[in-house]
């Protein structure tokens, strides 16, 4: 799977595209691989398509709401984690955007689908980058996403 993170440089957030490469029949997704952008539309205003981002939005909400690797578990991968008594996440996520995106394929003349998501810290001073603990624990959710839906 196709993971990119791109953080601004100036600003508290960082995005994630997430390119399919795989058919997803349980969503209905067969035709992964389309020769123009206009074609990969067709399939990110399908219905299984709305349903996948419906799934990864609950997803990522449980992942960005689970408390920071402490006792070795990673965000969201067990129920039974640690209870915090206090706050020791120094970074407090937020999803900002989940949406479908176009994303260019290994050739020039191939397109995919895949999944925008922008992800924001509070705690994060306006004009600032986003701290590079902020963009490891954000990695990691993106590949838990990733492991969860199978993708």
């Amino acid at each position: 799977m196709s993971i990119r993170l791109i953080p601004d440089e100036d600003k508290p957030y960082t995005a994630i595209e997430i390119a399919l490469e795989n058919p997803l029949p349980d969503y209905d997704i067969h035709e992964i691989e389309q020769p123009t952008p206009r074609d990969v539309d067709s399939v990110l205003v399908s219905q299984g398509f709305r349903d996948l981002i419906d799934d990864a939005r609950g997803i990522l909400l449980e992942l960005i709401a689970a408390p920071p690797d402490i006792a070795g578990i990673e965000p969201g991968e067990s129920p039974l984690a640690p209870l915090h008594i206090t706050d020791h996440d120094p970074c407090h996520l937020d999803l900002v955007q989940l949406t479908g995106a176009i994303c260019p394929g290994a050739e020039d003349d191939v397109y995919r689908p895949g999944l925008w998501i922008v992800i924001r810290d509070t705690r994060c001073k306006p004009g600032q980058p986003l701290p590079q603990y902020a963009r490891d624990r954000i990695e990691l959710i993106a590949r838990q996403l990733v492991k969860r839906l199978e993708l």
